[in-house]
């Protein structure tokens, strides 16, 4: 294997390095490979984006090596605008064997012909192990495989048992409303050493996302980001009460002063210190307070509340893809077995256990260990996660014509107003947008009728 991690300041050092190269050496692909078939190898290239996980899939690479030798895998870590790299590297028909691709990128560079699907290399049984977490236009396009996922973020409400206790709470809230109250009486008997029941990283797009997805997705069947499936509109209904919940916590003055211009990493340094109650977050959050702000207080974390206290949906896991395969790559088949290795059972057991990111694969689910990262335990799948399919939201807010949807819910919830107005004000522009977006092409998302997000509870545990 070689080892290259680029750090590249800009795809245009890409474009120089690569055309520099190739004067050098005036080497095509194929005389690239014609030389490497005569040092009886084949020459993989694979790049990532990823730098946690980059000791992990070193040690991988090798130990595939050590068991196929006539396979040489140089793996290049990619630090910034790795699409750009991307478009570069195909224009210039230097494109890696295998790609990390990002959920995001998956329509588009299949539109652009850089991705090799699937279908043609994967078994039946492999695909029976990835059939019910294969999302179209994260995995499939045109019912077409591209790639396959791995881990996802499980959203958690994540809390201080100390101050709980401290306020007579024994369990964290189910509701709500509980919630709120919770809230309140943690802000009561910690006010006066600058604790508060609850915050967020409102300064960031994605703060009030962090709290009312995970409540959305669990409490309701029928969407997530503001899109209703089985209308195949939006509808930011869907919000109402998580809004109203939290303009009820900063009236009673038990939101942590600051949140709307706090990020995420002040948010923990709080949290690490004992001054939040509680915050919502994903499963990265254990192994931040155990090496960015390690802490000594008691947390834990729990299934977020719902509106009633029922549980009609599914939380909403983020994830989606992982491998993919060069179109242009003249080694297919090669690429495919390393691609198959990667995704096998033992590998992502393995890459679990190591503590690089929870599983959303059900086979790996039910065998790995958690790994030694004190409070993951509270973040491993359960049978009220899923994946939900994609929706229009990107591609829509790109034309959205005003005020988007974040700042008008950071506006009601610190300084209130007319919320049923603003509601429908952001369907009326969304759902204009939406059509603007349907008539250009950017989305091909469709009405779902018998869309029920119950359905997904299940789907990432084996019982």
């Amino acid at each position: 294997m070689k080892r290259n991690q680029w750090m590249l300041a800009g795809a245009s050092l890409l474009l120089a390095g690569s055309l520099a190269g190739c004067a050098s050496s005036n080497n095509t692909n194929a005389e690239a490979e014609e030389g490497n078939a005569a040092a009886g190898q084949t020459k993989l290239v694979y790049w990532s984006i990823d730098r946690h996980d980059s000791d992990f899939i070193e040690q991988k690479i090798s130990e595939y090596e050590g068991l196929n030798p006539d396979v040489d895998i140089e793996f290049k870590v990619m630090a910034d605008n790795y699409a750009q790299s991307v478009d570069i590297a195909f224009s210039s028909k230097q494109a890696p064997d295998i790609l990390r691709v990002d959920t995001g990128n998956v329509p588009t560079w299949v539109k652009k012909g850089y991705l090799e699907s699937f279908d043609d290399y994967i078994t039946p049984e492999m695909k029976s192990r990835f059939e019910s977490i294969l999302i179209n236009e994260k995995n499939t396009v045109d019912g077409k495989i591209y790639t396959l996922p791995n881990i996802g973020q499980f959203w958690r409400l994540i809390y201080n048992v100390d101050l709980f206790e401290q306020a007579g709470i024994t369990e964290p809230p189910t509701t709500l409303a509980e919630m709120v109250e919770d809230a309140k009486k943690i802000t009561e008997v910690g006010k006066a050493s600058g604790a508060y029941g609850l915050a967020g990283n409102f300064k960031s797009g994605s703060g009030f996302e962090r709290i009312a997805h995970p409540i959305t997705t669990l409490s309701k069947a029928e969407g997530q980001e503001g899109f209703n499936f089985q209308t195949g509109q939006f509808d930011f209904g869907m919000y109402k009460e998580t809004l109203e919940a939290l303009r009820q916590i900063v009236e009673d003055g038990s939101m942590m002063p600051g949140s709307e211009s706090l990020d995420i990493d002040p948010l923990r340094a709080q949290f690490a210190q004992g001054k939040i109650g509680m915050y919502f977050n994903h499963s990265v959050e254990p192994s931040v307070y155990k090496t960015q702000f390690p802490t000594e207080i008691r947390w834990a974390a729990a299934l977020p509340p719902t509106i009633d206290g029922q549980q009609n949906g599914a939380s909403q896991v983020i994830s989606g893809s992982y491998l993919a395969m060069s179109k242009d790559s003249a080694n297919k088949e090669a690429a495919w077995k390393f691609i198959e290795w990667m995704y096998s059972d033992d590998v992502q057991t393995a890459y679990q256990e190591g503590g690089y990111g929870v599983s959303v694969i059900p086979s790996v689910a039910a065998a790995a260990k958690a790994p030694d990262i004190p409070g993951i335990e509270y973040f491993l799948p359960t049978k009220f996660d899923g994946i939900y399919p994609a929706t229009p939201f990107g591609a829509t807010e790109g034309r959205l014509e005003g005020t988007k949807k974040m700042d008008v819910f950071n506006r009601y919830i610190f300084t209130g107003g007319d919320l049923d107005k603003e509601i429908q004000d952001l369907n009326t522009r969304y759902n204009a947008a939406l059509e603007k977006a349907v008539a250009a092409g950017d989305t091909t998302v469709e009405a779902q009728p018998d869309f029920n997000a119950a359905n997904l509870q299940g789907s990432l545990v084996i019982e």
